[in-house]
C-alpha cells in the first residue's frame, strides 16, 4: 500500500517525512567529523621515536541553514497529537541538533551539541541508577581482576580482519539464503566495524577475537543492519531506515543487548565499552588526546588500538582538553535501558514490542507510541529478526527469570556465602 492510499493524517505525516529524510541525507554526522586517513601512522610512529605531539585536524566548514530551514517547516507542519507528528518533531529536531554539530566541527561548541545528541558519563542511568562512569568503574574493576584468568587459550588466539571478512560473509549468506549484506574491509574506518543495511565495513588494520565474531554477527548484522534493512520496508516511515542520532541510545543497547542475551558477550568486550566511558569522561574533565591515548596504552591496548580509541573521543572537538565526543557514552546507558524495557515488556504482557524494536531504526519511546500503527496495519512488523527475538518461547524464559533473580539481594548474602546453606 502506497502513503496516499492511506487516511489523510497518515498520508501527511508520510509525505512529511520523505521530505525529513530526503533533507538529512546530506547530514553524515560520524564521517564528516572523522579524522583524515594515515594520521594513526604517523603518531605511532613519532610516539614509538619519544616524540609526542597533539595532531593537528582541520575540518571543512558546513553551512546546514537551508536543511535547518526545511527541518523546521516538516516540525512546524506536524500534528504533535499525532503518534506519527510527535515522531516527526523528536526527529527533525535530533537532526537539527547534528547539522548545528557539523557547522562548528573543531569548536568547543561541538561537547555540548554532542551532549544534547548522546548524553554524557555523569547522566543518570534508567531507573534512577548510578551514572555511566560509575557503572564504567563497575566493570573495569571486575575486568582488571578477572579478565586475563578467565579467558581460554583459544580465546587469546586473534583472527585478522580478512578471515573474519570471509566468515562473517559465510553466515550472512546462511541466514538469508542469498546475499543481501555484503561485507567489506576499509582501512579508513574509526571503529573496528560499522554497520549500514547492505554493507558491514571493517577495518582492515584491525585485529579479532573469536569473541568478536560473534559480537559482530549478533550487533552489527542482526540488530544495526536487520533494523535498517526492515525500515526500508516501511511504506509510511521511510526515516526508520537512517541512522538517526536520537535513536541511537536504543540502536546501540539493543545491539550490546542482542550480545549479552546470545552468550556473545565477554568481559573484555564490557572493559572496551567502560574504558571509552572513562575516556569521554577525562577528556570532558580537562585530558588532552595524549591523556587519552595513553591511558588506553596503560589499560593494555595497544599502540593503534589506542590512537583509535582516543580518536573516538576527540572526534570533531579540539584535542586539547575539556572537550569531548560523547557518543560512546550511549552503549551502557542503552543496553540498561533496553535490558529493562524488555523485563518491563514481559511484565506487562506486551512482548510484540520487543520485536517491532526491530521494525525500524527508533527508540523506545517510538515503538510504544506506534503500537496503535503496527496493530492498524500502517506500520509493517519486521521481516527480518534475529532468531533470539523470533523465538518468543525463549526470550520470555530470559527474561522471566532475569525479573526474579533482580529481587535476590546480593548483600543480604553474608560473607560465609553458602557454607550454611
Amino acid at each position: 500500500m502506497t502513503p496516499a492510499a492511506f487516511p489523510p493524517d497518515i498520508a501527511h505525516h508520510a509525505a512529511l517525512d520523505a521530505r525529513m529524510v530526503e533533507a538529512a541525507r546530506e547530514v553524515r554526522l560520524l564521517s564528516l567529523a572523522s579524522w583524515p586517513a594515515g594520521m594513526e601512522t604517523d603518531f605511532v610512529a613519532d610516539y614509538a621515536r619519544g616524540v609526542v605531539r597533539l595532531p593537528v585536524i582541520e575540518y571543512p566548514r558546513h553551512d546546514f541553514s537551508a536543511v535547518r530551514t526545511e527541518l523546521a517547516a516538516i516540525s512546524a507542519a506536524a500534528d504533535r497529537d499525532h503518534p506519527l507528528g510527535q515522531y516527526l518533531i523528536d526527529a527533525a529536531a535530533s537532526w537539527d541538533t547534528a547539522a548545528q554539530l557539523c557547522e562548528h566541527l573543531g569548536t568547543p561548541a561541538v561537547t555540548d551539541l554532542s551532549i544534547r545528541l548522546y548524553g554524557s558519563p555523569f547522566d543518570p542511568l534508567p531507573g534512577d541508577g548510578p551514572d555511566a562512569r560509575v557503572a564504567a568503574r563497575h566493570f573495569l574493576s571486575i575486568a582488571d581482576e578477572f579478565d586475563r584468568e578467565l579467558l581460554a587459550p583459544s580465546e587469546h588466539v586473534t583472527i585478522s580482519a580478512t578471515a573474519l571478512q570471509l566468515q562473517l560473509q559465510r553466515d550472512l549468506d546462511d541466514y538469508f539464503g542469498e546475499r543481501v549484506i555484503d561485507v567489506e574491509l576499509d582501512p579508513d574506518l574509526i571503529a573496528k566495524a560499522a554497520a549500514g543495511a547492505t554493507r558491514i565495513r571493517l577495518r582492515t588494520t584491525a585485529s579479532f577475537s573469536d569473541y568478536d565474531r560473534d559480537q559482530l554477527l549478533q550487533h552489527e548484522a542482526f540488530v544495526h543492519s536487520l533494523s535498517a534493512l526492515n525500515g526500508r520496508e516501511q511504506p509510511v516511515l521511510g526515516s526508520l531506515a537512517l541512522s538517526s542520532p536520537r535513536a541511537t541510545a536504543t540502536q546501540e543497547g539493543l545491539a550490546t543487548f542482542a550480545e549479552q542475551i546470545t552468550g556473545s558477550i565477554d568481559i573484555s568486550r564490557m572493559k572496551r565499552l567502560s574504558l571509552r566511558i572513562e575516556a569521554v569522561a577525562m577528556a570532558l574533565e580537562g585530558a588532552d588526546f595524549i591523556e587519552v591515548f595513553r591511558y588506553f596504552l596503560d589499560a593494555g591496548q595497544s599502540p593503534e588500538e589506542s590512537f583509535a580509541s582516543a580518536q573516538r573521543v576527540f572526534r570533531g572537538v579540539p584535542v586539547t582538553g575539556g572537550a569531548a565526543f560523547t557518543k560512546d557514552a550511549v552503549y551502557l546507558r542503552g543496553l540498561i535501558g533496553v535490558h529493562t524495557f524488555f523485563r518491563w515488556a514481559l511484565r506487562q504482557r506486551q512482548l510484540r514490542l520487543c520485536r517491532w524494536l526491530f521494525a525500524g531504526k527508533m527508540t523506545l519511546a517510538d515503538v510504544q507510541r506506534f503500537a496503535p500503527l503496527f496493530e492498524a496495519g500502517v506500520l509493517l512488523p519486521p521481516r527480518w529478526m534475529p532468531r533470539w527475538v523470533a523465538r518468543a518461547n525463549g526470550l520470555a524464559g530470559v527474561l522471566a527469570f532475569s525479573l526474579f533473580a533482580n529481587r535476590i539481594r546480593l548483600d543480604a548474602v553474608d560473607e560465609r556465602g553458602f557454607l550454611d546453606i
